[in-house]
């Protein structure tokens, strides 16, 4: 089979073609390098229309080249989203006339889908987990029964964008991230928060926290070095914590972030430590390529997942998790795992589980840097100790604290419970999930990592252990935290996911605050590319990027969404967002500009 690929959902005006008998690809790209500061989307849509002809044209002329006639290329593959709205319209026009003109089936594909499926195949792996750490996203994926399942993401920013932010700050061209791994070769470790929820992550803290420590007077390759061993590590232990979760012992890097080689070495280092296997791809796979998209779109066309043309409008917000992936029919799931006795090594510790005991061993981990890891292990260690106890006292259902050793990081505990939760899901047992979140929530304090592996199954009843990413709060955001991880685990390891999390919502309510449960729905609509039902969606209004300058205010609309537009307004008001509705005639129509309840734009 012969494909021919088109990307260019940001940066990178890309075509290719792949082979699929003799593996071959052949790559062409054009990156859209901006004179100043990030990515603009008007000026990449500028680059995308005049470069991407000219990939296009040159690997045709490629394909004749290499001894192929063009009337046997089999289909035309082209990323059909996420990225930028004005670039992804070129990429559909452009992957539409071609298909047309050719009179070949059409088949639009998933970009982050295509990071993965690049790695699966070049690695050979079965069916492995997936770290996609690039400019506008960061996330895991891991499949389960026909799909793509997000196990973990960013809260707010995606990893490149994050690093760009800062290098901004210091007004350093764009990219940042090949700058900030340079001058980290000469700094010396400092101190940044460290965000992870469950196998969430946030950014934002981080950055705010790594300008201010430029602005009072840290060197700034001091800083950079501290960046990169912060993020980097936080995107390594979600990575472990996801094999621990499915089981798994393949892991795949994706992503133009992956290009760095301190991340690479941490995660190489982990796969070591835990006898697993990791595949990172060519630099020149790893950064945004119409390569992956041929790949991708041979197996889909392979199995005939093609895309008529009423369907191929491209789509600014897809996600991965609601691609059908019928390519991969009849594979494996990333939930089989199911220690009963015996050494098991989790993300945080290796865990001797006996008889009546468990011992819990928190191991120091070497990719991380020294301070880092000393630092993250005590404190869990105390946490874990500390609130495993206090749930107890509140009536939840944990181990008894047998022994806890500070110096060697170790917990001795009691075996509960029959199997994890993951093997025994019902709605009644997540309803008790739900009420256990809503005692410990009103007794102040969080679990910080509620996954269907913390939760253990016994007949009569469930216990919650591995309180170690759990901490003191009141706030709601935080409360709402859990339920949110809880569901996350819920929708990477079963079919039925939101049944299930109505049981536990209703579990909540019995003790819970309402607004917890408000407020847990804001923090899902947080995710890459979620958006609250709020949004008005207009059938086709030119996109709109505008800066508007009034007193203290600055309004921008952006965002498209295939052939319709979602615009969202915000109002910076003396350095406070706030909420502003905001309405507008053009090209005859009332446009509404709503707010929504995600974080980023």
């Amino acid at each position: 089979m012969l494909v021919v690929g088109i990307e260019g959902t940001a940066w990178a005006a890309s075509a290719a073609f792949y082979e699929t008998e003799t593996e071959t690809i052949r790559i062409h790209s054009d990156p859209y390098v901006p004179a100043e500061g990030g990515i603009h989307p008007r000026e990449a849509a500028e680059h995308m229309s005049t470069a991407l002809p000219a990939a296009i044209e040159t690997t045709l002329q490629q394909v004749i080249t290499e001894g192929y006639a063009l009337s046997e290329i089999d289909a035309v593959a082209y990323s059909q989203g996420p990225g930028l709205g004005p670039c992804l319209r070129i990429v559909g026009t452009a992957a539409r006339t071609l298909a047309q003109t050719l009179e070949v089936p059409l088949v639009g594909v998933n970009h982050m889908i295509a990071h993965l499926e690049i790695g699966r195949h070049q690695s050979g792996f079965d069916s492995p987990v997936c770290l996609n750490a690039s400019g506008a996203n960061a996330h895991l994926l891991g499949y389960h029964n026909g799909r793509y399942r997000i196990l973990g993401e960013t809260m707010d920013t995606g990893v490149g964008n994050a690093i760009d932010k800062f290098t901004r700050h210091l007004d350093w061209s764009h990219p940042g991230g090949p700058k900030v791994e340079s001058a980290a070769k000469e700094g010396e470790y400092v101190e940044l928060p460290y965000v992870v929820k469950g196998m969430d992550f946030s950014f934002s803290g981080i950055m705010s926290a790594a300008k201010d420590a430029v602005d009072t007077g840290t060197p700034p390759e001091n800083v950079c070095t501290g960046l990169q061993e912060t993020i980097f590590a936080m995107l390594t232990e979600v990575a472990e914590r996801a094999l621990s979760v499915t089981g798994n012992n393949e892991l795949v890097l994706g992503g133009g972030v992956g290009q760095n080689n301190r991340l690479q070495s941490m995660l190489q280092a982990m796969c070591d430590a835990r006898g697993a296997s990791l595949y990172v791809p060519s630099a020149e796979l790893l950064r945004d390529n119409a390569g992956m998209i041929a790949v991708t779109g041979a197996m889909m066309a392979a199995a005939d997942q093609t895309t008529p043309l009423s369907d191929s409008a491209v789509d600014p917000g897809a996600r991965p998790d609601t691609v059908r992936a019928s390519w991969r029919r009849g594979d494996r799931s990333d939930t089989q795992f199911s220690p009963t006795a015996g050494a098991v090594r989790g993300a945080e510790a290796t865990v001797e589980i006996g008889e009546e005991t468990v011992e819990k061993h928190r191991i120091t981990k070497e990719y991380r840097h020294p301070t880092l890891d000393t630092r993250l292990r005590q404190e869990r260690l105390r946490a874990e100790a500390r609130l495993t106890s206090a749930a107890r006292r509140e009536g939840v259902p944990t181990p008894v604290i047998y022994d806890i050793d500070p110096v060697a990081t170790t917990l001795t505990l009691e075996r509960v419970g029959e199997c994890d939760l993951v093997h025994a899901i019902d709605t009644d047992r997540c309803r008790s999930v739900g009420q256990h979140l809503a005692q410990i929530h009103t007794a102040g304090f969080v679990h910080g990592d509620p996954t269907v592996r913390n939760v253990r199954a016994a007949s009569e009843q469930t216990y919650l252990i591995d309180f170690g990413l759990g901490y003191y709060t009141e706030h709601e955001e935080d409360h709402a935290m859990d339920l949110h991880v809880f569901l996350q685990s819920l929708r990477g390891a079963t079919d039925d996911a939101q049944a299930l999390f109505t049981a536990c919502e209703d579990g909540y309510r019995e003790i819970g605050s309402e607004d917890v449960l408000s407020r847990r729905h804001q923090i899902d609509s947080r995710g890459r590319y979620q958006w609250s039902q709020t949004d008005l969606i207009i059938n086709w209004v030119p996109p709109v990027w505008m800066k508007k300058r009034q007193s203290k205010a600055i309004f921008w609309a952006s965002h498209s969404i295939s052939s319709d537009h979602r615009l969202v307004a915000w109002c910076l008001r003396s350095g406070n967002l706030a909420r502003r509705c905001w309405s507008k005639s053009h090209s005859g129509l009332d446009i509404h500009l709503t707010w929504r309840t995600g974080a980023h734009g």
